[in-house]
């Protein structure tokens, strides 16, 4: 069956229908599928900030195939991307603290 998926919310009841059509508990998928049972929990009730890596490997777990429909303008650039891949990202340099008594440090007014 086909169903759109608009919110998180929507993708939670499509995770716990799917669930308890298997008769799986969620303390079982949460370990197969190596996330935790909170995690799980948090999904099916359509939390917006749950991390999409894990999302993935949940309902991979579950045989839910998740797909979407771009327009077809964006099918070449998709497919171009497809072969060529993304520049990886460069990562942020952090900032160091400097001590107080540095003199290029200002004090708070």
């Amino acid at each position: 069956m086909r169903i759109s998926i608009k919110t998180p919310r929507d993708l939670g009841l499509a995770v716990r229908a799917t669930r308890k059509s298997q008769q799986v508990r969620l303390d079982d998928v949460s370990g197969s599928a190596r996330v935790g049972h909170v995690f799980v929990r948090d999904v099916e009730h359509g939390k917006e900030t749950v991390t999409l890596g894990k999302v993935m490997a949940l309902i991979g777990e579950l045989g839910i195939e998740l797909s979407v429909d771009i327009p077809d303008s964006a099918q070449s650039i998709y497919d171009q991307l497809q072969v060529t891949g993304l520049r990886p990202i460069k990562p942020r340099r952090s900032r160091k603290r400097t001590d107080a008594k540095d003199p290029k440090v200002r004090e708070p007014a």
